[in-house]
């Protein structure tokens, strides 16, 4: 297969997936106007086989906060031994799980053979990655080479619902939040997830000020980007802006047709869709 794109950012929605999330599922459903279905593992490869695009699997967890038991990374793991040529895999940690946190990062990397760690939701799991408490969980990450992904910006978990849920958006401001964990681990890949809304000014200054800080630009519909966002996109951050649809909240489709609608440049266009993953994935 011919790989034209690589979807930085989509998780899975099968059955246990869907379990693992609990009332979120349907209050997101409601938020997104669209019924979140089951699509199985194989179903899933087969899409963006067809898409000839490969993709990052995401896992998610807040067990500490909500008591929801995670999918297990191994079923990530196991996804991407099933569709090696379409899947790669991160995994997840719960912070506040000290020991067991730092034990399952060091399993993802050693036994699970996954790229990452993420999608960590500070909002959801109400912690703040720059607290020196959580700092030998990304000393260990950046040890065994894992890329780690956190959630910024406004998010659909919660919203429209009274209190949000208990989702707390403060956690998933950029700066200082995320710039102090790439000035403190400048060895340490960090993805800032979504164009981070109400503070995309603040996500665009980090990946241009540190070398080691990207942007995906999932969740968001692009013909709802700030034009700041499109502007950088298109010029000095073309090589730190990577493809992602967040699906199933976003279709491929949607996500794609959108983007072909901006004013990108061609060769700025083919980074953000495939050669920067590819570069940061350790895929060329």
């Amino acid at each position: 297969m011919e790989v034209k794109a690589i979807d930085i950012h989509i998780h899975l929605s099968d059955e246990a997936a869907i379990k693992a999330m609990g009332a979120r599922a349907q209050q997101m459903a409601q938020y997104f106007g669209r019924e979140r279905k089951p699509v199985s593992v194989d179903e899933l490869a087969d899409q963006y086989r067809a898409r000839n695009m490969m993709a990052v699997l995401m896992n998610t967890s807040d067990v500490t906060t909500s008591g929801n038991q995670p999918v297990p990374n191994d079923h990530i793991a196991e996804a991407v031994r099933k569709h090696p040529d379409v899947f790669l895999g991160f995994g997840v940690i719960d912070p506040w799980q000290g020991k067991l946190a730092l034990d399952e990062i060091k399993r993802c990397a050693q036994e699970l053979g996954l790229r990452g760690i993420g999608e960590l939701n500070p909002g959801r799991q109400h912690f703040f990655p720059n607290d020196p408490r959580f700092y030998p969980l990304w000393e260990e990450a950046t040890r065994q080479g894992l890329i780690v992904l956190f959630h910024s910006g406004m998010m659909g978990a919660g919203a429209g619902r009274p209190g949000g849920m208990g989702y707390k958006l403060k956690y998933t401001q950029p700066i200082p939040y995320f710039d102090d964990v790439a000035a403190d681990f400048p060895e340490l890949k960090i993805i800032s997830a979504h164009p981070s809304w109400p503070w995309s000014e603040e996500n665009l200054a980090i990946a241009r000020h540190k070398s080691n800080f990207f942007i995906d630009l999932s969740g968001w519909a692009p013909k709802y980007w700030p034009p700041s966002l499109t502007h950088h996109a298109n010029t000095i951050l073309q090589d730190k802006c990577l493809f992602g649809s967040d699906w199933p909240v976003i279709t491929v489709e949607r996500w794609m047709e959108e983007f072909e609608q901006l004013p990108i440049k061609p060769e700025a266009r083919q980074k953000i869709l495939l050669q920067n993953a590819r570069k940061l994935l350790g895929l060329e």
